[in-house]
């Protein structure tokens, strides 16, 4: 046996027991073997150390960033906010949310809202220095002042493009259930009013095919909707600052006016944005324009409408019937629209199913994601 090989006393032992290039060594120049070993493991874990440690110590050193979440989102959006970030939370349905997105954005990093809460000029004004981005969960913008957060030179993403499927979707659906009475029919399942009719009265609507689907405002949700209505046989005009393409249009009429869509427009879709030049755009001036009978719909922004001069078209049969998803300041939308018959209204679900709020929220994050990095970012809004 070689003088000396006795397995050295640390915990290197099963890696460094019976070296040959040790034994040798050590018979060589009559340094022990267990000396040679930990001389040996001492310097090894030393390399080691100068490889791993910056790293390791970079892991443990890397704090989270501080995002201000306002609301609760889905399963796999919540559980990647609470791996990547610290989080402070903020009820969306707190009387104070304002004022409360304000305190907990004090050294935070980024802010993910909805559009429950208004950024104004004065939120721009006062929220903190540390804030580096402000993600909307929305594709709409008109709850943020833009020009305050330009001068603020604070990055405002949205969320485009992922929602688009689903709120053509629900479109239809305004659409359908306006055309055909959905509102009406249903009460008279769920009231016990359907068994006490006469055999001989109906509930009458409107058919859909053949019929002119005037769309206002033909980006990627009403493009998607034109799909769709061409599916049930209608025919597809439109209004857009500019014309589309040949491949995009299709068969769709392009007007170069508004006022000449309205007057063509059996059916009418809103989906413009919302901004001081479309405000108010359906108003009583431009109503009058339609033809007799017409049916509006509204998945967009309940802005776009004048409230009152719809319900007044509404109440005398001018518009037959209306499908509304959104309303001008909601959740408290004009008490005129509930005692009418002939509305069928929903709480702004456009985006509301479970796939497209998903994408929305991991959008709104690759967008917090890339500006704290300093990386260009998916979805940012041009201010």
């Amino acid at each position: 046996m070689v003088r000396g090989c006795l397995l050295p006393r640390v915990s290197s032992a099963r890696v460094y027991a019976c070296n040959p290039r040790l034994a040798i060594r050590s018979l060589i120049s009559g340094v022990p073997y267990r000396y040679l070993c930990r001389h040996l493991f001492a310097n090894r874990v030393k390399s080691l150390g100068a490889a791993k440690s910056p790293a390791r110590e970079g892991r443990r050193n890397l704090s989270k960033a501080i995002l201000v979440v306002l609301g609760q989102f889905t399963e796999d959006v919540e559980g990647r906010i609470a791996r990547d970030f610290t989080v402070r939370r903020v009820s969306s349905d707190a009387p104070t949310r304002y004022e409360d997105v304000l305190r907990a954005a004090e050294g935070a990093d980024a802010l993910f809202i909805s559009p429950v809460v208004k950024l104004d000029a004065e939120f721009f004004r006062r929220v903190a220095a540390s804030v580096k981005v402000i993600a909307t969960f929305s594709v709409g913008y008109d709850h943020i002042d833009l020009r305050a957060a330009a001068a603020r030179n604070m990055p405002i993403a949205n969320t485009p493009g992922v929602l688009t499927d689903a709120t053509a979707d629900l479109a239809m659906l305004l659409l359908l259930g306006a055309a055909r009475r959905a509102y009406e029919a249903e009460q008279l399942v769920r009231t016990g009013a359907w068994a006490k009719m006469s055999s001989g009265a109906r509930l009458l609507g409107w058919d859909c095919a053949g019929k002119v689907l005037g769309i206002f405002g033909m980006g990627r949700i009403g493009q998607a909707v034109a799909r769709r209505a061409r599916a049930l046989g209608m025919k597809i005009h439109y209004y857009n600052r500019n014309p589309l393409t040949q491949e995009l249009a299709g068969d769709a009429v392009f007007h170069r006016s508004a006022q000449g869509l309205l007057r063509v427009s059996q059916f009418l879709s809103l989906h413009a944005p919302h901004t001081p030049e479309t405000h108010h755009f359906l108003n009583a001036q431009n109503i009058a324009l339609l033809p007799a009978g017409a049916i509006v719909i509204n998945s967009a922004r309940g802005g776009l409408v004048e409230d009152e001069a719809l319900i007044a078209a509404l109440k005398t049969g001018r518009v037959a019937a209306a499908g509304l998803d959104v309303f001008e300041g909601e959740p408290n939308i004009n008490p005129g629209y509930i005692r009418l018959q002939n509305t069928f209204l929903l709480p702004h679900i456009g985006s509301a199913t479970l796939e497209t709020n998903t994408a929305m929220g991991m959008l709104a994050l690759d967008n917090i994601d890339a500006v704290l990095a300093g990386k260009p970012a998916p979805s940012l809004l041009k201010l």
